[in-house]
């Protein structure tokens, strides 16, 4: 085990500065170690440390910009449920590779109650969608049954969790 994955497994409870990191990095991931450290009242060194350790801990993941879907032609979302026809692991494995091969599936969950997994997927129009569905995602091997919900408008949406 490489270093990076024992400080992984050692136990690890955010602190108080560490949630205000976290929720600093939330709204703008590209302030600098100097200005956080600012915000939260500590040096630098301990700020840079605890961003750090979060990170090496797996709780910040990554640093992503948030694009505006219109302004890139991706201004049509689609919730896309889909029970599978079998119900074991060999099927809903080859399910789920298959899937998160396809980089119009932006959100992808192992859901309960009348389906399996719900899928969102963007695409430029209802054309392309169509020829998304029928041409890849209705070919992968198990599906069942879907059922496709169309978003007319988005009211609110955020990565922020804390």
């Amino acid at each position: 085990m490489n270093k990076k994955e024992q400080i992984k497994n050692v136990a690890f409870a955010p602190d108080a500065k560490d949630l205000e990191i976290l929720r600093l990095l939330q709204c703008d991931a590209k302030l600098s170690v100097r200005e956080i450290a600012l915000k939260i009242h500590l040096s630098p060194t301990p700020t840079h440390e605890r961003i750090k350790r979060l990170e090496q801990q797996g709780i910040i993941k990554e640093y992503i910009a948030v694009l505006d879907k219109k302004s890139i032609d991706r201004g049509l979302v689609v919730l896309c449920m889909v029970a599978l026809s079998v119900h074991n692991k060999k099927t809903a494995a080859k399910f789920i590779e298959a899937v998160k091969m396809l980089p119009e599936v932006v959100e992808f969950y192992n859901i309960s109650g009348d389906f399996d997994f719900m899928l969102k997927i963007v695409s430029s129009s209802m054309d392309s969608f169509h020829e998304f569905f029928v041409d890849r995602l209705s070919e992968i091997e198990g599906i069942g049954q879907t059922k496709s919900i169309f978003v007319m408008n988005t009211i609110k949406e955020s990565h922020q969790l804390l």
